[in-house]
């Protein structure tokens, strides 16, 4: 028997059991979530959900044929296929996050009175979603143009995977610091989206760092999406490329602005959760 004021210490196994039992609650609520974001913004005709990948896919090859056509000029060698596609596919994920969750609360407020249903859920839904189209339109479009003879596998796919993931949580972390800023004031989704329009140009889509001069080249490394674009791009090409980045950069400005996310998400979490 224990004495009277003492409190039993919790097993291991038993915290371990509700680790498991929150993460199959939460993974449930935002595969739910994700099932209604698809619903509402593709619905159930024609292609239906099949747009998740479609329309990204649409995008890329829009500027990879045009690119191709006219000859753009891309500072060095490498076909303009490959080129291209490893830039602007890029731009989806950093870009297309945060323009989806900037509005992610207000819409979807109503389902806050559910009681599993936390703020973060309806975050996490739409960078999955975002996430997922991304992936899968460049997964696709590589295989298409490895098909066609267009482009040549990459020489490291594992640097290419790593560089993806890290863009990936670059882009979601600045859309959760973005959509949870926008809550507080409006002007934010007012101002994102020109902004967005600004940093692509400087984002490394367009170009190699090592074809800029050298003013130009430390101005841009200022920017962090250029780090992962050209660690992809290195991964890719391998030694056809000189590929100038500093990944470690990328990573701490993600951490840096989850950190501030998060903080953010509390603060609205306080404010607007029933109970």
């Amino acid at each position: 028997m224990t004495s009277p004021g003492l409190k039993v210490a919790e097993k291991p196994s038993a915290r371990r059991g509700l680790l498991a039992q929150g993460w199959l609650i939460q993974r449930r609520v935002v595969g739910a979530l994700l099932m209604r974001e698809i619903l509402t913004r593709f619905g159930r005709h024609n292609i239906g959900f099949l747009w998740l990948f479609v329309e990204p896919m649409l995008f890329t090859l829009g500027v990879t044929t045009l690119w191709y056509v006219v000859g753009a000029n891309h500072g060095s060698s490498l076909p303009i296929v490959a080129f291209a596609l490893t830039g602007y596919s890029s731009v989806l994920l950093w870009r297309n996050m945060p323009a989806r969750c900037v509005a992610a609360i207000e819409p979807n407020r109503a389902l806050l009175v559910h009681r599993r249903v936390r703020p973060m859920d309806l975050f996490l839904a739409r960078i999955l979603l975002e996430a997922i189209g991304a992936t899968m339109s460049f997964t696709l479009l590589s295989l298409v143009y490895l098909s066609l003879g267009l482009m040549d596998p990459p020489e490291n796919v594992l640097e290419v995977i790593g560089a993806w993931l890290a863009l990936a949580w670059l882009g979601g972390s600045l859309a959760l610091f973005i959509g949870t800023l926008a809550f507080f004031s409006e002007i934010v989704e007012k101002i994102w989206h020109p902004l967005s329009y600004i940093i692509f140009p400087v984002s490394g889509s367009g170009f190699l760092i090592s074809a800029l001069p050298p003013a130009g080249r430390d101005a841009v490394l200022y920017v962090p999406m250029v780090h992962g674009v050209e660690m992809l791009r290195e991964g890719y090409f391998g030694s056809k490329v000189t590929s100038i980045y500093n990944i470690d950069y990328l990573l701490i400005w993600a951490a840096a602005l989850t950190v501030i996310g998060l903080f953010q998400l509390r603060i609205i979490e306080r404010r607007i959760v029933p109970g």
